[in-house]
């Protein structure tokens, strides 16, 4: 059994976040992901990479629980967040989901004012006493999501009038205003263009002080910029995992080298 410390270290920034055992996923009789295996780091960037439908972002949907709103969709396995089981039946996914926020690949502000985009989860999950709280949570979420000084004089214009980059960085931050312990990423920068890109990605790195991310990457290139740790995906099957630059350097497998040198994806 997998024991998490009972409080988390500042010093120790390598502990495990999230400990995944034996995964299996199944979309009816489709085995998409099978026997996997991995620790995730606290405040650390992790990305996942792989051909097209190699099973990254099945995975990554199944450490908030995402896949359960799938009806053919089932996990098997064991997934702790902290040393509980995520598929714990005591569990409350809108609960689990607070504490492990997620940016999709296009980003999808609601159809609501700016500051209505941030203050939404802050008030179902009930994390604000009154309306001065609220506006510091929106503000503080805002800053974090480096997006603040761009739209401070415009709180309360639609959330969907921003650019593509600015509403990336806005559901960024619309996912860390619950405050939550981990924050993944699928694709959050293949509908924008390199300027935005950059930004979201230099905001990735900053908020690795505060959170453990996982990112999933169709760019090679942006897993060796961003990330620290890497796992590699090919058919369903976690090949690889280790330090990013070991991965992108020196691989294990030939698997992972064909695929780091475009032989195979």
């Amino acid at each position: 059994m997998y024991d998490a410390p009972l409080r988390k270290s500042a010093v120790d920034a390598q502990e495990t976040k999230i400990a995944a055992r034996d995964v299996q996923v199944y979309y009816g009789e489709n085995h998409a992901i099978k026997d996997v295996s991995v620790e995730i780091l606290d405040k650390t960037v992790t990305a996942f990479i792989g051909p097209s439908g190699c099973g990254k972002s099945t995975f990554l949907r199944c450490l908030n629980r995402m896949n359960d709103t799938i009806d053919i969709c089932r996990v098997e396995g064991k997934i702790e967040l902290d040393g509980e089981d995520i598929y714990d039946k005591r569990v409350d996914p809108v609960q689990l989901r607070a504490k492990v926020g997620m940016v999709f690949q296009k980003p999808n502000p609601f159809p609501k004012s700016i500051y209505d985009n941030v203050a939404y989860g802050p008030k179902i999950h009930g994390l604000a006493k009154n309306k001065a709280e609220l506006d510091e949570i929106v503000e503080r979420a805002l800053r974090r999501g480096a997006i603040w000084d761009e739209v401070k004089d415009r709180l309360h214009a639609p959330g969907t009038g921003l650019s593509g980059g600015q509403q990336q960085r806005l559901c960024i931050a619309r996912a860390v205003a619950t405050e939550p312990e981990v924050l993944l990423m699928d694709e959050p920068c293949s509908a924008l263009d390199p300027i935005a890109t950059a930004q979201v990605e230099e905001l990735i790195d900053e908020l690795r002080e505060q959170y453990s991310v996982v990112i999933v990457t169709h760019s090679m290139q942006q897993a060796a910029r961003v990330s620290q740790k890497t796992a590699f995906f090919h058919l369903g099957n976690l090949v690889e995992y280790g330090e990013t630059s070991q991965i992108f350097t020196n691989p294990v497998d030939t698997r992972t080298e064909s695929y780091i040198t475009g032989r195979i994806g």
